[in-house]
Formats: C-alpha cells, structure tokens, sequence
C-alpha cells in the first residue's frame, strides 16, 4: 500500500551538478543532503526540504520535459516568486487552476518546476 511520495528525481545532463547546486539551494532554498557512497559515483546532488526529497540523477541522453515536473507546495507564494526572481530565475504565473495561486519556473538545465499555494 502506498502511504508517501519518498521522492521526486530530475535529469540533468553529465556535469551540471556545480550549475544546478546554486538553483536548487541558494534560489529554492532547499537543502542539499549527502547521497549514499554507492550512488554517489553515478553523479547528480539530492536535496530536502522538510520531508520533501528532490534528487537529480545524471543522464547522459538527457532532454528537458516541456510538460512533466513536480508540483511544489509553497507558503507565501508572492514572497517565493520575488526571491526566484532575485536570484534571476524567469517565473510564469498561471491562473488556470482553480482556489492556488501558482506559477512555474525552469532550473538551469531547463527541467519545469511547479509551486503552487492553496487560497484561504
């Protein structure tokens, strides 16, 4: 029985790990935590946030999706959206989902995050 997300992982290409680390812990603010040895050697960073788990994994053939990507519960959205627009990260808002506020964002390999926010 399913109880939990555990994780979601991203791809990036080879050798974008040093590109993605400031975009994930600097803009997003998340933090990055160490991958078990044996995973290690394969490359790519993992990240939390509270129990949330994002991992990036290395793939050689990698390719951005334009349409799938993780959906990121926020609190304080308008203040989020302006620190990834501090830290240089385009934002689009979209309006299409009925009672969230919401907008998505591109990390620098062009992989398409999602953060959204109930209304109260």
């Amino acid at each position: 029985m399913i109880v939990a997300v555990d994780h979601v992982q991203l791809a990036a290409p080879p050798g974008s790990e040093d590109l993605l680390r400031p975009f994930y812990v600097d803009a997003l603010g998340l933090t990055e935590i160490p991958k078990p040895p044996v995973l290690a050697a394969r490359g790519g960073r993992w990240f939390r946030a509270g129990t949330v788990q994002l991992h990036i994994g290395v793939e050689k053939t990698f390719r951005p999706s334009g349409k799938a990507h993780p959906g990121l519960r926020v609190t304080g959205i308008a203040a989020y959206a302006a620190r990834l627009e501090s830290h240089g990260v385009d934002i689009t808002w979209d309006d299409h989902l009925p009672g969230h506020d919401r907008f998505y964002a591109r990390d620098p390999v062009g992989n398409r995050l999602e953060f959204l926010e109930p209304r109260v």
